[in-house]
């Protein structure tokens, strides 16, 4: 067990905590980072790293096949190859601020769900600039994102299979329950942080980099979130906000996919409140003291609120509108919660018995909650949890617990035969002696 992986790189730092010395005075200090080629002709590189699950564990890793999949202002995103066991990796590198630890690194040690992605390891490296530090966050690799997936159905003029809509906006829910029950907020919810396998259907919720756990009466940041998904609290300023900012992001999400468009598309921050406005109609004083009580500009335009049934495509299932409703409320807490949402009937047909995603394959683990999940409103558990679910789990249980049975019986009428065979193998050791 170490505090944290340490990593003496080929520019010779070495590095422990992301605290740094120069490496002249540590000559005798074997480098742990190293480079070879693969059998494929590439370079294999080895890093000592820190396991992502508590507690510290350094383990050493070889990787391969580096390549660069994404980038922004946060650093650069690679994909590579596990060497040891083959499986893709997507590795984050993020510039690292030695005065302070990574907020992103810290949730995500937290974090254990099978609806957000797991963090696998973390190692530091040093830049080209001298005391340079980068921090690099070895995760699971999933190959699509929604914002993707969407806009390839987009492009041929189409929308998104009202099932998929219902299998990715459900997991999304269920991870956004399981932070929130952990006090913390996403802050980046989009169509591009919701990573997708196509074939299993299986989503989970990544880029950390903007979340943060909120605690009562700190103030926060109010420029935060992408500017299609920011909740209008946010464009109004607050700093007091709430998990609730996530739950409007999920509630654009979902319009967007049920639209095959973005519902509020504004240019510029301002833009984005009218936007909002042209839908939902001009907040009240009191819905704008309810999104910042410091708020005190209420020169708006009146307009009403457009009609729900009418901002979607008359095809558009009740249910779906419904939802969409709940979650894109003014009033923070007048927005249906995760939770909630993953209870709502439009997500009913997933609770069906049989079904399967249309490639034929089961549907992805949907209503193996935690009792931490649970813990935001247990009443919510016989709608969450299918009775049909209930009774395989209630029979797997059963089973098991025969076999078990049966193995203890089986074990002790061993027992007893193999002492009733001592018994007659001493008697008979006595009878010979006796004779």
């Amino acid at each position: 067990m170490v505090k944290k992986a340490s990593l003496l790189m080929s520019s010779g730092t070495v590095f422990s905590g992301g605290k740094s010395s120069s490496s002249r005075s540590h000559s005798n200090t074997r480098s742990t980072s190293s480079s070879r080629g693969d059998k494929d002709g590439g370079t294999v590189t080895t890093v000592l790293a820190t396991t992502g699950a508590l507690p510290d564990t350094a383990e050493e890793i070889s990787y391969s096949n580096n390549k660069v999949i994404g980038n922004g202002s946060f650093g650069v995103v690679y994909q590579a190859r596990l060497v040891d066991c083959n499986e893709l990796i997507a590795i984050k590198k993020v510039l690292q601020d030695k005065r302070f630890k990574n907020r992103e690194l810290q949730i995500m040690r937290k974090l254990d769900h099978c609806n957000i992605v797991k963090l696998k390891y973390f190692f530091y490296t040093s830049g080209e600039k001298k005391e340079e530090v980068y921090l690099n966050l070895v995760q699971e690799f999933v190959p699509e994102t929604v914002y993707r997936v969407a806009r390839h159905y987009c492009k041929n003029r189409q929308t998104l299979p009202l099932i998929y809509i219902k299998l990715y906006m459900y997991q999304l829910f269920r991870a956004l329950a399981y932070i929130h029950s952990l006090g913390v907020c996403h802050r980046d919810i989009k169509p591009q942080n919701l990573l997708l396998d196509p074939d299993t259907a299986v989503l989970k919720l990544c880029d950390f980099g903007s979340a943060k756990i909120l605690v009562a009466g700190e103030p926060n940041v109010a420029y935060i979130c992408s500017r299609y998904y920011r909740a209008p609290e946010l464009i109004f300023g607050a700093v007091d906000y709430t998990v609730n900012i996530d739950t409007w992001s999920a509630g654009c999400v979902l319009a967007e996919l049920l639209l095959g468009q973005p519902i509020f598309p504004g240019d510029s921050g301002v833009d984005q409140l009218v936007e909002i406005i042209k839908v939902l109609g001009t907040p009240t004083r009191e819905q704008i003291r309810e999104m910042n009580q410091h708020y005190t500009e209420f020169k708006f335009p009146q307009i009403k609120p457009h009609p729900w049934s009418r901002v979607f495509r008359a095809r558009t299932p009740a249910d779906a509108i419904s939802l969409t409703s709940q979650l894109l409320e003014y009033t923070p807490g007048s927005r249906c919660t995760p939770l909630q949402a993953c209870a709502h009937k439009f997500f009913d047909e997933l609770r069906e018995p049989g079904i399967k995603l249309p490639n034929g394959k089961e549907l992805p683990k949907l209503f193996n909650f935690s009792a931490q999940e649970l813990s935001q409103n247990a009443n919510l558990q016989s709608v969450l949890i299918p009775e049909h679910f209930r009774n395989a789990t209630s029979n797997n249980t059963t089973t098991s617990s025969s076999n078990s049975n049966s193995n203890t019986s089986n074990n002790a009428t061993s027992t007893s035969q193999s002492s009733s065979t001592s018994q007659q193998t001493s008697s008979a050791v006595v009878s010979t002696s006796a004779s």
